[in-house]
């Protein structure tokens, strides 16, 4: 950051009543040797979404939890006040909070780690990933009641999502990492005012942005636990109005369904008892908490031919080529295949093998005998073949007349010794 940028932040916060900052910006202000920033007189400090700054630890700086012990150390006051909001109540911030704050008071609004009754949930098996896409069309044919947030687990899943529905005539846009903050705040724009139908998003949107009026929430890709789908559902139902949550899952998700059944079950909505009865595996939960699980690709074309188009996007608008095809697997042996100069050979021909086929195929004119075989003959006619078995049999008739001799009889004489 700039040093004039640093000294009208420094200015804004020393003559500001109210300072409103994330934890990351405020640390590094407090950081910096030429910043004179004091909090010592803080009445309130407040912490909104408690459970997820309070996550990780207090070792690493790139974690809340760190920061946030940096901010509560330099709000040194005798008269301060800590204040913490969240949708979801984690047992990290509760065991923290008997630890460190006096007086401790909880008030809860609603049911505790529940969605709100006013939103309509529903969960929807769509059998694989081809299915999702199959089951998002059928709502759109259905008819959709704008605003529409959509969430994806990935910001590729995003782009690929975006893509599909780009030409099904509804006017959708979308939201990640990848795109510019300028460009970010126009479609967050374009969706509250309207001209943004239905948003592909991220997690990252299930938190801190309200959204007034979202009337459906698609998870088109299953939450990483329950919190994450509370928070999720938490975008629709707001301000006392009502909504509507669909959420897709497939055979890869039942070790999270439980869960999540049982929040949607504890909303007042109806679940399906064999969901409540599955069986869980914690150590695959926790996996799918850290790190989301491999799923397919969103797309209506064919693997191959998906493989064939990036590979022309990687050439920039060239002509494919025979090795462009290098890769393409099939869809019953799934064995590759090397595609050269339009010829497919295998994995057992050599080289030698190769330009052998490649050179045009003679015919040997000599027989075993050193003479050129009867069909090389220019005077040679076929025949059908009842007329050459005739010839044959008057040739034998013809040779076995002449080679015929009169019957003379011989008189065995037995000689004696």
């Amino acid at each position: 950051m700039q040093e004039t940028k640093v000294k009208e932040r420094e200015a804004t916060i020393r003559k500001s009543d109210i300072v409103i900052s994330t934890p990351n910006r405020l640390c590094y202000l407090l950081n910096q040797d030429n910043v004179n920033i004091k909090l010592d007189k803080v009445r309130w400090l407040v912490i909104d979404e408690a459970d997820k700054l309070f996550e990780g630890s207090t070792e690493q700086e790139s974690d809340f939890r760190q920061q946030i012990e940096q901010i509560l150390s330099a709000c040194s006051g005798r008269g301060r006040r800590v204040a913490m909001f969240s949708a979801t109540h984690t047992p990290a911030v509760a065991k923290w909070a008997r630890h460190n704050l006096r007086g401790l008071i909880n008030v809860t609004v609603g049911q505790r780690n529940a969605a709100t009754s006013l939103v309509e949930q529903q969960l929807l098996y769509c059998g694989n990933e081809s299915g999702k896409l199959i089951a998002f069309r059928q709502l759109i044919q259905k008819g959709l009641t704008p605003p529409v947030l959509v969430f994806v687990q990935s910001k590729d899943r995003a782009k690929q999502l975006f893509k599909e529905l780009i030409y099904d005539g509804i006017n959708v846009d979308v939201i990640h990492a990848d795109r510019t903050q300028l460009q970010r705040d126009n479609v967050v724009r374009s969706f509250r005012v309207g001209r943004v139908w239905v948003l592909i998003c991220t997690e990252l949107m299930g938190r801190g942005i309200d959204f007034r009026g979202v009337s459906l929430v698609v998870n088109y890709d299953f939450p990483p636990s329950a919190i994450a789908y509370i928070h999720r559902v938490g975008r629709a139902g707001r301000a006392g109005q009502k909504g509507k949550a669909i959420t897709f899952f497939t055979q890869d998700d039942v070790n999270n369904l439980r869960s999540i059944a049982a929040v949607i079950k504890q909303s007042g909505c109806e679940v399906p008892e064999y969901m409540l009865k599955l069986k869980q595996n914690h150590n695959r939960r926790k996996k799918l908490m850290t790190k989301a699980p491999r799923r397919d690709d969103i797309s209506t074309i064919l693997p191959s031919k998906r493989k064939l188009e990036e590979a022309k996007q990687t050439k920039d608008g060239e002509k494919p080529t025979a090795t462009d095809a290098e890769g393409v697997s099939d869809a019953k042996s799934k064995k590759h295949r090397k595609v050269e100069n339009g010829q497919k050979f295998g994995k057992k021909h050599n080289n030698n093998q190769a330009e052998h086929m490649k050179k045009p195929f003679k015919q040997n004119n000599k027989g075993k005998n050193g003479k050129k075989p009867f069909e090389d003959n220019k005077n040679f006619k076929p025949k059908n073949n009842k007329e050459n078995n005739k010839d044959k049999g008057a040739k034998k008739q013809k040779n076995t007349n002449k080679n015929k001799k009169p019957f003379v009889s011989k008189k065995v004489k037995n000689v004696g010794r």
